[in-house]
């Protein structure tokens, strides 16, 4: 549907369709999924092995929550100031109603950890060392559960107390803690200030220093190159009613009941299962979508950045690529692979696709946040065969130095467009959505601007590389959600990057994506 907006066109693009069970489609994960059950789903129920380390009181969360999950988990009533009607929210119908997997409460491998243990080494002077110590505390039990049990976990839930999540973050002060000096001082922070006048220590240790001092990106790390795929969980996520302060009001502000089992339930579907719970039904066949993402390498003198990338197919999952080490960042202040690791990195790409499919992508779109540099680009082309069309998408965030309003009790529709010309568009993916009768969102929302900066091949149609755009935000299997604002190459690559720039991470190559969220 095309309007008349003064001169500039406006297009509204189609709420994407997503595929389920016994082919049959829906644009809502949640409709999909109670009505046809996941896309290539297990025929009969399967039974998911589910391994746990938390402590004491942690562990029983989790087995009341598995066993809650069993069934109906119902969207309490609304509040006096909450519409009656709020089709936004969906009951959830039960884990093997839902996905057709279930878990045995009494048979979830229980690994117990200390909370004195986590408290002691949370309170170590420096923060590096502290939250070293308290991620060892956890890894250290998987892997002593893998060397000494022969029962098999398909997925490791980490259930996090609150001193963790309270202590264990980059920017965490700490304050009102009597901390305990460890093997490092207070002020050593990298491997280049070790303070002269304090014990000698095994320079090995100092490792820990290549590492953000962040209790889940470290966790993810360690994991990804053990080959587990994990869950971390705060213990109030499972037990909101237990964690009230002194007035009786929770001491977080969370979604209702209903809307945490469907998130969990889908990743933990996601994470054990061959193939995802849905996927686009209207993706192209041969294409592919990659996003790039640089990260700074903590601590490292020469100021260099890591590259990776983000593979997504037609069938909704992905591959995480790490590419080359390097001095990536520009006077500019944006990161550029050289030729021979822009061409090393897709050649990696295209090697993968070729194992799922047997030849070569027709089409290879590469999302990032900047532009690309011509010597970026001919090492890119270099790597590409003939019959696959190289397109650069650069997708921009916007500060709201644009905005579009319409009339009516609600903002811009969902998927409209602004249309700029061939190659650059203002593209709105969250606003009004009149399938759910609501926006979810605190104000008038602020578009992406969405530019197709080069092509190998015939440049696509804007409205082809907005459409993609569009489905690409539904495909976040970490939650159940109508939609995210970003697609899936875009909105995970910090958070892909947090990961690979780890020290314990500096041997992963390639992995599915499920390993990093």
């Amino acid at each position: 549907m095309k309007l008349a907006a003064a001169t500039v066109p406006i297009l509204h693009i189609p709420e994407p369709q997503l595929a389920f069970g016994a082919e049959q489609f829906s644009d809502h994960p949640k409709d999909g999924l109670f009505l046809y059950g996941p896309h290539d789903g297990p025929r009969t129920v399967r039974h998911v092995a589910i391994g746990a380390v938390g402590t004491t009181e942690g562990l029983g969360f989790l087995t009341a929550w598995a066993r809650k999950i069993s069934g109906l988990v119902r969207v309490p009533p609304p509040g006096k100031t909450e519409k009656k009607d709020r089709i936004h929210l969906s009951d959830f119908p039960g884990l093997t109603e839902t996905f057709g997997i279930a878990i045995e409460p009494d048979e979830i491998v229980l690994r117990q950890v200390s909370l004195k243990a986590i408290d002691e080494a949370t309170r170590t002077l420096n923060h590096h060392e502290a939250v070293a110590k308290a991620v060892e505390i956890y890894i250290d039990t998987i892997v002593r559960h893998h060397e000494n049990d022969e029962r098999k976990v398909d997925l490791w839930i980490l259930i996090l107390p609150e001193l963790v999540f309270d202590r264990c973050k980059p920017q965490s002060r700490r304050s009102g803690l009597s901390l305990v000096k460890g093997d490092f001082g207070k002020r050593q922070a990298t491997r280049s200030d070790m303070p002269l006048l304090d014990a000698v220590v095994d320079q090995s240790e100092e490792a820990i220093f290549d590492d953000i001092p962040d209790f889940h990106r470290q966790a993810k790390a360690k994991l990804l190159t053990l080959g587990h795929v994990s869950q971390l969980v705060r213990e109030s996520t499972l037990a909101p009613e237990s964690f009230r302060n002194s007035a009786g009001y929770p001491t977080r502000t969370l979604q209702e009941p209903a809307s945490v089992a469907w998130n969990l339930a889908t990743g933990l579907y996601y994470k054990t299962q061959p193939m995802p719970p849905w996927k686009l039904s209207s993706a192209r066949p041969g294409v592919c979508y990659l996003g790039l993402v640089f990260k700074t390498l903590p601590n490292d003198p020469r100021d260099f950045a890591c590259c990776a990338a983000q593979m997504f197919l037609a069938e909704g999952d992905g591959v995480v690529f790490r590419g080359a080490n390097g001095p990536w960042k520009t006077a500019e202040h944006e990161f550029h692979l050289k030729p021979p690791e822009a061409k090393s990195l897709i050649e990696m790409v295209l090697e993968t696709y070729k194992e799922k499919h047997d030849e070569p992508p027709r089409e290879l779109f590469i999302h990032g946040r900047t532009s690309f540099t011509d010597e970026e680009w001919d090492g890119f082309r270099a790597a590409a065969p003939e019959g696959t069309n190289l397109v650069g998408v650069r997708i921009r965030e916007t500060g709201g130095e644009v905005k579009l309003f319409r009339d009516g009790d609600y903002p811009v529709l969902r998927g409209t467009a602004l249309i700029l010309d061939e190659r650059n568009a203002y593209f709105w993916t969250n606003g009004f959505l009149p399938r759910l009768d609501t926006y979810i969102g605190p104000e008038t929302p602020n578009p992406l601007f969405v530019t197709v900066l080069r092509s190998t091949g015939a440049l696509p149609a804007i409205e082809t590389v907005l459409g993609d755009v569009l489905g690409l935000t539904k495909i976040n299997y970490n939650a159940c959600n109508f939609n995210d604002s970003l697609p899936v190459t875009v909105r995970f690559a910090d958070k892909v990057g947090d990961i690979l720039t780890m020290g314990s991470a500096k041997d992963a190559k390639r992995q599915p994506f499920k390993f990093y969220v």
